[in-house]
């Protein structure tokens, strides 16, 4: 089981030292290409996986305990901020969109089997939906309905939305453009994180413990709901552990640093959040199989 993990987060981590070896001796700005990849990688990426995702009400419980894994972590975060003063706009949004993707798939795949593929698929595409609006109102200034309708990203989504719920297929030659623009948005991701390794100090460690320990707590309080209140069959029930309690995406690091919102500690809690993984998800995977 471990080993599985470590497979798993290798990758990550070593094109996030990549990253960090680029930033460190060519020193890029980083800057333009986030932004290439905000506003044309990313939207490939939501649009090739929103408009070939198969949709029916089968598949509602599994939205409703995804809705509660990302929004109740945001409402539980609000009194914590107060007591702790902490900037609830930097230190929520770790804790509500997790590594659904990169990370999330294919542990689900390895650890329950190809059964669990299209519903880590749909879990990931749920989250993305709700990062790119309610996350872009949390972290935006003045009105955030024109800001986020102005967003390539959101756009895209509206647009693969519509496609999907008409039943109108997609050009293939388009699909396959989208599809390999959205390939890239992943590593790019990695990459960026990994040049601001360069910022980072000894204190990035203390931010990042305590972002991980607040994650596990607040992702046990949005399992105990779901476990209680949606009724799941045991594989998505055994899913949802682990999708209550993943580490950071890397994109909340690239919506830090566009809104310039504690783009450092940010770095931090997605980078010590994805290392302590390698610990904490052999004892939620080992939880998870015993339901």
């Amino acid at each position: 089981m471990f080993e599985q993990v470590v497979n798993i987060l290798f990758p990550v981590i070593a094109l996030v030292l990549v990253g960090f070896s680029v930033g460190r001796w060519l020193k890029p700005d980083f800057a333009p290409i986030n932004r290439i990849n905000m506003d044309v990688f990313v939207p490939a990426l939501v649009f090739s996986s929103l408009a070939s995702m198969p949709l029916s009400t089968n598949e509602l419980p599994l939205i409703y305990a995804a809705l509660v894994a990302l929004l109740l972590p945001g409402l539980v975060m609000q009194p914590i901020c107060r007591l702790t003063k902490l900037n609830y706009k930097a230190w929520t949004p770790p804790h509500m969109f997790r590594n659904s993707g990169n990370l999330a798939i294919p542990l689900f795949t390895y650890t329950f089997g190809e059964a669990a593929l299209a519903p880590a698929v749909l879990l990931f595409v749920v989250s993305a939906c709700i990062h790119i609006t309610v996350g872009l109102a949390l972290l935006s200034n003045g009105n955030p309905f024109k800001q986020i309708i102005k967003m390539p990203v959101f756009l895209a989504t509206a647009l693969a939305m519509s496609l999907n719920l008409s039943d109108i297929a997609v050009w293939t030659p388009l699909y396959e453009a989208t599809s390999l623009l959205g390939q890239a948005a992943v590593p790019v991701m990695l990459l960026a994180l990994g040049s601001q390794m360069c910022n980072l100090r000894l204190s990035g460690l203390k931010v990042g413990i305590l972002c991980s320990l607040q994650s596990l707590f607040t992702g046990m309080i949005s399992f105990a709901v779901i476990y209680y209140l949606i009724p799941l069959p045991t594989l998505q029930l055994q899913m949802m552990v682990l999708f209550a309690m993943l580490p950071p995406a890397v994109m909340n690091y690239l919506f830090a640093e566009r809104f310039n919102i504690e783009p450092t500690n940010v770095a931090s809690m997605v980078l010590f959040g994805n290392f302590f993984a390698i610990f904490s998800l052999p004892i939620l995977l080992v939880f998870a199989l015993s339901l």
